[in-house]
């Protein structure tokens, strides 16, 4: 074979190109001339830290937005997608990182929104139902069609997400941290319908900031930094220290267990804790778990999704209600208290969803960042806009957010700056003991990095740091403790120096694989 026939060749199996793709905004470079092929019935999965033109890249290819420069090739064409449903007739899907499901309409009326599925007698309910259960099937997940999607967990509502992607006959299939909210046992099965999927011929694009396990599905991993490509390769030809070096250019690591001090007396106190499944599914989420944290510890919460760590932590911050059960704060009785008055006694809680729960979306950063301590620069009805600024600015300095300024939208940051501000928020609260429920999720190394060594300086400084995570490395990162949950209880307890396997073990994690 000639060197230009084997060119040709791999030309022929690229369905899609981006050729030279730049794309500013007010000014600021996001891409720079970026060239990223997606081959036929292959996953190329796309590397890259929080801001570094991944989404920007994915909103150009899926028609959300028009590139500043450059041009895309569909089977070799030159071709304008006009909007997303331009681009979706073409074949194109995406499913978005931060998920745009209608909460108050059921799965199948979000599955089907804008394409439904018209019969001689109007909108063919049936016809539609029948297809959301056969996609369901397929996911392996057990939800009634009928069900309002605000009664989901968030797992549950990525697969929703996912679901409504696959049930468009898809070309090419764009995944923006399609596994961020699932339990293992859920990616396991995503895995498989991927490819199952590229069996058929469709292509994927798949972004994900769990890099260890996106190395386990991708055919062909492309990196970005600062809006320009910095490596393209083979899944053979590559590991996790290559995709690491070329997307911050060193090592990062998340730190280990502050120390050098002495640990403050206990400061949060959980006594024979229940809570009720909030679904009605008729058991204990949380099942008489009790639990001590002393100021200036870093304990991690370890365990498999449905563990029960996000409704203990939710119970403790006041969002769910216990049926029995003692929460003791700075030895005196809190249970009894609502989340505003938990937050003035110095109860902090970062939630999993921060789109949902962290973040106003119509308020600026400064806005978000001062909205939990607004009480502090209040008299009356007159707001010192003074001291309030004071806060802001040194919030923004404290947990080093990149912004154009107090004044941005919030939308406008990347999502690891996103949860530096929903951090941010509930640190300017003066916490002793500061909850956070999946702080890393839908974030980069890099912002890990960042949150982590944020975390450690406040247990330092004496405030006691209690996070979830369902990452391993996490988990063996900056904790002096680590628990791990298993069905609502304390499975086992391990210091800094457990391994891997122990931890897998308790959790239940090797049954599940």
């Amino acid at each position: 074979m000639s060197g230009a026939q084997g060119q040709q060749e791999i030309r022929s199996d690229v369905v899609l190109a981006a050729r030279n793709i730049a794309k500013s905004y007010s000014g600021i470079q996001a891409l720079k001339g970026v060239n990223f092929d997606i081959r036929r019935g292959q996953v190329t999965t796309l590397f890259g830290e929080n801001g570094a033109g991944k989404s920007t890249l994915m909103k150009i290819l899926s028609g959300v937005v028009q590139p500043t420069s450059g041009e895309i090739l569909l089977d070799g064409k030159p071709i304008v997608f006009s909007s997303t449903t331009d681009a979706r007739n073409h074949g194109i899907s995406i499913i978005h990182q931060e998920l745009s499901l209608a909460p108050n309409l059921s799965v199948r009326d979000n599955i089907f929104m804008g394409r439904e599925i018209i019969g001689p007698m109007g909108v063919d309910f049936a016809e539609e139902e029948r297809q959301v259960r056969e996609l369901l099937k397929e996911l392996e997940e057990d939800i009634d069609p009928l069900t309002p999607v605000e009664e989901l967990r968030l797992g549950q509502q990525q697969i929703v997400e996912i679901a409504r992607a696959l049930s468009v006959d898809s070309r090419i299939l764009i995944m923006d941290e399609p596994t961020s909210a699932l339990s293992a046992a859920e990616v396991e099965v995503l895995f498989r319908v991927i490819r199952d999927l590229t069996a058929r011929g469709v292509s994927i694009v798949y972004i994900s900031h769990h890099l260890e396990e996106a190395l386990q599905i991708t055919d062909h991993a492309v990196v970005l930094r600062d809006g320009s490509m910095t490596a393209s390769a083979p899944r053979s030809e590559i590991d996790l220290a290559w995709v690491v070096r070329n997307m911050v250019g060193e090592n990062y690591e998340l730190g280990s267990p502050p120390s050098g001090y002495d640990f403050g007396p206990v400061v949060l106190s959980v006594r024979n804790l229940v809570v009720p499944d909030p679904a009605g599914g008729g058991y204990n989420v949380v099942d008489h778990m009790s639990l001590d944290v002393r100021a200036g510890e870093i304990v991690c919460i370890y365990g498999l999704m449905g563990a029960g760590r996000t409704e203990l932590l939710e119970t403790i911050a006041g969002r769910l209600a216990a049926t029995s059960g003692e929460i003791v704060l700075d030895g005196k009785e809190v249970s009894h208290l609502s989340i505003g008055e938990r937050i003035a006694r110095g109860l902090a809680l970062v939630p999993e969803d921060r789109q949902r729960d962290g973040l106003v979306q119509t308020m600026s950063v400064g806005q978000n960042l001062s909205l939990a301590s607004i009480m502090e620069f209040t008299r009356g009805i007159f707001t010192s806009l003074k001291l309030e600024r004071a806060l802001i600015d040194k919030s923004i300095r404290d947990v080093t957010v990149k912004t154009d300024g107090p004044d941005a939208a919030i939308g406008s940051l990347s999502g690891g700056n996103q949860q530096k501000v929903v951090i941010g928020k509930m640190l300017a609260t003066d916490p002793k003991v500061i909850l956070l429920d999946e702080p890393s999720r839908g974030i980069d190394i890099g912002a890990k990095a960042e949150v982590f060594r944020i975390l450690a300086a406040r247990a330092v400084a004496g405030q006691a740091v209690v996070y979830t995570t369902s990452e391993l490395n996490e988990c063996l990162s900056i904790a002096h403790r680590i628990i791990i949950m298993r069905r609502g209880r304390i499975a086992a307890e391990f210091g800094s120096d457990v391994a891997k396997e122990d931890i897998m073990a308790a959790s239940g994690e090797a049954e599940a694989a």
